[in-house]
């Protein structure tokens, strides 16, 4: 598939990116929905005898596999006939049954605000790789639990009545990205890739919060 912002100025990149996202047959309404409703699910689950939050805290990198693993089928479960979990290492996290090209790759950080990938997403799409990295991206930037100076795990406490509240969903974002989009680490041996300032700026967009 040819670039969407091909032979477009950067300045031109917010508006393609706005009506990629109108294009698409999901709204950001039941994105976010799926969204909220699979972290929801994480702190109402338990191992054996043992409650995610309360007696273990996973990892960041955990949490975020978890949530790989139910906004596909919870969007899957409201939408059966237009959206499957992809299963397949030629597929996308997200596949539309429809339209391939709908397919939504995710990708989730426990930084307040930056998003990463492996390095290999900062090349071109090679002859031999199953799946294309150019395409539909939905990010997730999420707290992580606090660690205390023992080592230890506990909760996050937001008000005077103690009451115990879990880690939040800080935002959502929603938007096409390209292997040009992504900046590899300098290090020989880094494996990581950070998005640009352009791309965050126009072609990954905020859907939750709004404000």
């Amino acid at each position: 598939m040819n670039s969407p912002y091909q032979n477009s100025a950067p300045e031109a990149w917010l508006k393609i990116t706005q009506q990629l996202i109108e294009a698409r047959p999901l709204s950001s309404k039941d994105m976010v929905g799926a969204v909220q409703q699979s972290w929801q699910q994480i702190f109402e689950s338990k191992i054996g005898p043992l409650s995610i939050g309360v007696h273990i805290f996973p990892t960041p990198q955990i949490i975020g596999a978890i949530l790989h693993e139910l906004i596909p089928y919870n969007l899957a479960a409201m939408y059966p006939t237009m959206y499957k979990v992809g299963n397949s290492k030629t597929e996308k996290d997200i596949v539309c049954v429809a339209d391939n090209s709908y397919s939504i790759e995710i990708k989730t950080s426990s930084n307040p605000r930056e998003i990463f990938a492996n390095r290999s997403y900062a090349q071109p799409t090679s002859p031999t790789e199953l799946k294309p990295k150019n395409g539909y991206y939905l990010t997730i930037n999420f707290e992580r639990f606090i660690q205390l100076t023992d080592g230890s795990y506990k909760p996050l406490l937001r008000d005077e009545s103690e009451m115990i509240l879990y880690p939040q969903i800080l935002q959502i974002k929603f938007g096409y990205l390209e292997h040009t989009d992504w900046i590899p680490q300098n290090s020989a041996t880094g494996q990581q890739a950070r998005l640009n300032t352009q791309a965050k700026r126009m072609k990954l967009l905020r859907i939750y919060p709004l404000n």
